[in-house]
């Protein structure tokens, strides 16, 4: 039975307590009645996430998980107590453990923290580890290669960016002078590989590249305009700053999707912005 997976298991039979679901190796597990449907009946596939309750039991759930074994996610801290601290994962009367010794920087309660999510060897109960930089590498063969579109975990912030977990497997660098919105740690989003260096080094941008990038910005120029009744306040005489600031896009992107939407007659430029053309 994988324990902080999820997978799909069959039902075996029904108690008074829910339904026991088995695995293809004949490994039974309680689904309780809080999880189950009336119309659940023997021999029905049932797709769960199996974990240690809070009375050390393996137990599954319907519940979707906010983090699974392998992965890397910003969780909230919910309490503290002498042995470690307990995390908000997405499942009713359970807590994730951060024991003390897995612990690294700050962490508070009520604030959210960067986590790894491992089985421990010793108890096979899910854990939560701040030392996340053992789990995630970068090493030849990478799963991603440039133009790649990827999840992206914000895990640090550095002087000249943020470091980036992508894909729950490797790391990669968001570069300050590529940020055209506000990012903060413990962020997730999506993001695009522009650059792959030969000692295995990502460079991710939060903007797709080329005339797909264009295409994108062109319809999210559009929707804008239609939240702010037709009219922006920024042209291609702005300034990069307001146009980052206002639209979420560098001033370079920016002037190729007006430059279609120009073309294409359904805007024109003003003194001091533009407008649709009705």
């Amino acid at each position: 039975m994988k324990t902080g997976q999820i997978q799909t298991l069959k039902v075996s039979r029904i108690s008074d307590f829910g339904l026991y679901l088995i695995d293809d190796e004949g490994a039974e597990v309680l689904l309780p009645n809080r999880f189950t449907r009336l119309d659940m009946k023997e021999g029905d596939e049932v797709e769960v996430f199996v974990y240690h309750d809070s009375e050390d039991r393996l137990v599954a759930s319907t519940e979707e998980p906010l983090i699974k074994v392998g992965e890397v996610a910003a969780l909230k801290v919910v309490d503290k107590s002498i042995h470690g601290a307990f995390l908000e994962w997405g499942l009713s009367g359970k807590h994730l453990f951060l024991p003390n010794r897995n612990q690294q920087g700050s962490v508070i309660a009520g604030q959210k923290t960067v986590v790894y999510m491992y089985v421990d060897d010793r108890t096979g109960r899910c854990v939560a580890t701040n030392k996340i930089k053992p789990f995630i590498y970068n090493e030849d063969p990478l799963t991603v290669k440039v133009g790649d579109e990827v999840d992206v975990l914000v895990a640090f912030e550095t002087p000249i960016g943020f470091r980036v977990v992508i894909n729950n497997r490797h790391w990669a660098m968001i570069y300050k002078n590529q940020l055209f919105r506000p990012i903060r740690v413990g962020d997730r989003t999506k993001g695009w590989v522009r650059k792959i260096t030969e000692d295995m080094r990502i460079d991710v941008s939060l903007q797709q590249q080329g005339l797909a990038e264009v295409e994108t910005q062109v319809v999210k120029l559009e929707q804008m305009l239609r939240e702010h009744g037709g009219v922006l306040g920024v042209n291609d005489r702005s300034e990069p700053q307001d146009v980052a600031r206002l639209t979420g896009m560098s001033k370079k992107v920016f002037k190729r999707a007006l430059g279609m939407l120009l073309k294409q007659g359904k805007v024109r430029q003003t003194e001091h912005g533009i407008e649709v053309i009705k």
